[in-house]
């Protein structure tokens, strides 16, 4: 493990919100110059970057930033056995950070992203907006047609029930990406020059009952709230699948928010995606995911967790035997994957004891009720 801090002065933003409350999680192979971008965003925080593959390699961080460095030895030597559920050679790794951190919040982005500008050209703090979107709460069982009621200039419109109004506490914040889309292989195949330009000032609430594929590299939420839940799965090395790892992630954490009553965000903030992955090599990580999605998403959309699964870990737990029972019949490796969704919270466990275990429903919300 490496850490690293630095004196240095740089310009930095007057007012950083949640500085001492949340960890910037980076996974990574390379050096991470990209943060020199951010570093008037980024400054403030606690960085945990969690290195992947060869952890003989030296990762560069640029001075001024206070962080941690765990490479795949540090994994091993933390958790022991249980260090199997960590998933080598992808950007799955980086739950390892989840796991590790005690703030209550967390944001993670991929070192290929960038600061985003908006259509009048000023840079995109996106780390504020992600704050911004879990303190104010999410209105899951009733959609607004004008989207996130409690942003400036936005309210509740005419026919919303006042009853729901004050909304429920906001778990997860998932923002989006300009310039290189969040394609599968085959899409990239056939629209390789295609680039997302449409900047969409919105934020809105996930409904309930309703899934999405959830991207890792712009992510943000409340480690108190859901963090169990954002276990990303055993992908890369030795494993059949790729680059479902955000995906399953976010598949499990808003079946577990449905039942327990919590938000999801999406949309704003956006971030730079500086760099195409290969379609070939996607392909070969994708190809089993893509064929058994189809089996996947009526296996989440039908899930259903019992009434006395009262915090995160009781509810993951639960959902890993209906991995098993149910989707082990697809394919072996869903068996693997139910058995290290155990292992994860049992090490969720071991590093956090004194934590509360989740929210068994979201009775108070994290902002007050508005109406007319």
């Amino acid at each position: 493990m490496v850490s690293g801090s630095s004196l240095t002065s740089t310009s930095t933003p007057s007012i950083s919100l949640l500085k001492d409350e949340l960890d910037i999680v980076i996974p990574t192979i390379r050096n991470l110059d990209f943060l020199e971008m951010w570093r008037p965003f980024f400054q403030p925080y606690h960085l945990i970057i969690v290195q992947d593959g060869d952890p003989s390699k030296t990762i560069r961080v640029p001075d001024g930033f206070d962080y941690k460095l765990y490479n795949r030895n540090d994994i091993n030597r933390i958790l022991g056995p249980k260090a199997a559920c960590i998933s080598f050679k992808d950007s799955a790794c980086r739950c390892f950070g989840y796991l590790i951190s005690k703030k209550k919040y967390i944001f993670t982005i991929d070192d290929d992203c960038f600061v985003a500008k908006d259509p009048s050209g000023k840079e995109i703090n996106a780390l504020e907006q992600h704050i911004k979107n879990l303190l104010s709460p999410s209105t899951p069982f009733f959609f607004n047609t004008l989207y996130d009621p409690y942003r400036e200039g936005a309210d509740f419109v005419r026919g919303y029930p006042f009853s729901l109004r004050e909304g429920v506490q906001t778990a997860v914040s998932h923002g989006l990406w300009l310039n290189i889309p969040d394609y599968d292989a085959p899409t990239q195949l056939v629209k390789p020059l295609e680039r997302n330009k449409r900047y969409v000032d919105a934020v809105l609430t996930v409904p309930m009952g309703t899934l999405f594929p959830m991207c890792g590299m712009n992510l943000a939420f409340n480690r108190e709230l859901i963090g169990p839940a954002m276990y990303f799965g055993l992908m890369g090395d030795g494993q059949p699948i790729g680059r479902y790892d955000d995906m399953w992630a976010g598949w499990c954490m808003k079946v577990i928010c449905d039942h327990l009553g919590l938000g999801v965000k999406t949309g704003l903030p956006y971030i730079w995606h500086s760099k195409a992955s290969n379609p070939f090599v996607n392909l070969k990580k994708e190809y089993k995911g893509i064929y058994w999605q189809e089996e996947l998403i009526p296996f989440f959309q039908t899930a259903v967790l019992p009434k006395e699964c009262t915090t995160v870990q009781t509810c993951y737990l639960e959902l890993s035997k209906l991995v098993k029972a149910k989707l082990g019949k697809v394919d072996d490796y869903f068996n693997k994957l139910a058995d290290a969704m155990v292992t994860w919270i049992e090490a969720w466990d071991e590093l956090n004891p004194s934590e509360n275990p989740g929210s068994s429903a979201a009775v108070k919300p994290n902002g007050a009720a508005k109406g007319k």
